[in-house]
C-alpha cells in the first residue's frame, strides 16, 4: 500500500466514529514498534516528525525509514507528517521528500515560542495550503496555543481557541485539519493535578466545523506505570502527569479525530533502556537494549490504538494516493 493522505484517513475516522494516534518517532526501533501494533492490531497510523526528529536523523534518513514501513506493511494505512512546521520552507521541503502531510504551526511565530496573531497565523497557513494541495499533500493547522515546552516548541503559556475565530479559521486557510488549544500542555509534566479540560471548545468547533477533523497536541497520558519504571531503575521523574485516558476517549466522541502522542513514546523506550540496563549490567550489545526499547513502544502504541478505537479499521476503506488528491482538491 502507498503512504496516503492524512485528509483521506482522518475523513475515514469522522465517518467511523474513532481517534486515529500521531505518534512522533526519532528512530527506526519507534517505527518498527509502532508498525507492529499497527499491524497486529489492523489500524490505520500517521507517523510524524518535530523538526527536532528531522534535525537529529536528518529528515532524507527518517523518509526512508517511514517508507520502508509502508513496504513493510501493505495492508495497513499510513500518512507521513511533519509535525510543528515552523515556516513555509519547512513545510516544502517536507513535500519534497514525499511527506503526504504537514503542519504548520501558525500560532507561532518562527522561533516557535512567540505567539502570532490571528491575520499572522491565517497568511503563513494559507499560503502552504495552497501550496500543499497542489501536490495532494494534506495541512493541518493551530488557532490557539498550548502550556508547556517540548523540542523547544510552545510559547510556555496556553490560550484556549476561540471557536468563532475557528470557523473563520478555517474557511480564510483551507486547512484539512485543525489543532485546538483546550488546556492540553506539552511534555510529561503537563499538570499538577487531574486536569478539567476545556470539551466544551471541541463541541462547539464541531458544530461549526463538522467536516474539518479536530486535533489534540499534548496529548501523552503519562502512566504511572511508565513513571514508576523509570524511578525504580535510578530515574527522578516528580509529580508528572498526563492527559488521562477518559479525557481523550471523551474529545474523540465529540470530534477530535487526530491524537498526538510523543512523551509517552519517550517514557516507554527510557524505563525499557534503564531497567535493562540495571538487570543485565554486562550488556554491549545496543541491538539487546533497543530491541527492549521497541518492545516497548510497541506495547505503548498497541493499548492506545485500542483505547482510540483506532483498532480494526484500516482496511475500511481504499486508500487514496496523493494523485488522487491534487484532483480533489481542484474540485
Amino acid at each position: 500500500m502507498p503512504l496516503v493522505p492524512m485528509k483521506q484517513i482522518l475523513d475515514e475516522a469522522i465517518r467511523g466514529g474513532y481517534g486515529v494516534g500521531a505518534y512522533n518517532v526519532n528512530n527506526m526501533e519507534q517505527i518498527q514498534g509502532i508498525m507492529q501494533a499497527a499491524a497486529e492490531t489492523n489500524s490505520p497510523v500517521i507517523i510524524q516528525a518535530s523538526r527536532g526528529a528531522l534535525k537529529y536523523t536528518k529528515m532524507l534518513y527518517l523518509k526512508y525509514i517511514m517508507v520502508a514501513a509502508a513496504e513493510d506493511n501493505p495492508q495497513i494505512p499510513i500518512s507521513i507528517h511533519l509535525d510543528h512546521g515552523n515556516n513555509f520552507d519547512t513545510c516544502r521541503q517536507a513535500i519534497e521528500l514525499g511527506f503526504t502531510s504537514v503542519m504548520i504551526d501558525g500560532s507561532l511565530k518562527e522561533d516557535s515560542k512567540t505567539p502570532t496573531t490571528f491575520d499572522e497565523n491565517v497568511e503563513v497557513t494559507a499560503k502552504v495550503a495552497e501550496y500543499a494541495h497542489k501536490f495532494g499533500v494534506t495541512v493541518e493547522g493551530e488557532l490557539g496555543t498550548l502550556g508547556g515546552i517540548e523540542d523547544g516548541v510552545g510559547s510556555g503559556v496556553s490560550k484556549l481557541t476561540d471557536p468563532s475565530e475557528a470557523e473563520k479559521f478555517v474557511k480564510l486557510t483551507g486547512v484539512d485539519a485543525l489543532a485546538l488549544a483546550i488546556g492540553t500542555s506539552h511534555g510529561a509534566y503537563k499538570f499538577k493535578e487531574a486536569p478539567v479540560l476545556a470539551l466544551d471548545i471541541v463541541t462547539e468547533v464541531k458544530k461549526r466545523l463538522p467536516d474539518t477533523p479536530l486535533v489534540m497536541h499534548g496529548s501523552s497520558s503519562v502512566p504511572k506505570e511508565l513513571i514508576d519504571i523509570i524511578n525504580n531503575y535510578g530515574g527522578n521523574m516528580k509529580h508528572a502527569m498526563g492527559v488521562p485516558m477518559s479525557s481523550i476517549q471523551e474529545a474523540i466522541k465529540r470530534g477530535v479525530k487526530k491524537i498526538n502522542v510523543d512523551t509517552d513514546g519517550r517514557l516507554a523506550i527510557t524505563g525499557a533502556i534503564r531497567r535493562y540496563f540495571s538487570e543485565h549490567p554486562d550488556v554491549i550489545d545496543p541491538r539487546d537494549y533497543f530491541g527492549e526499547a521497541r518492545k516497548a513502544v510497541y506495547e505503548t502504541v498497541k493499548s492506545k490504538m485500542i483505547d482510540f478505537g483506532t483498532a480494526g479499521h484500516a482496511q475500511d476503506y481504499k486508500p487514496l494516493a496523493l494523485t488522487d488528491m491534487i484532483s480533489i482538491y481542484k474540485k
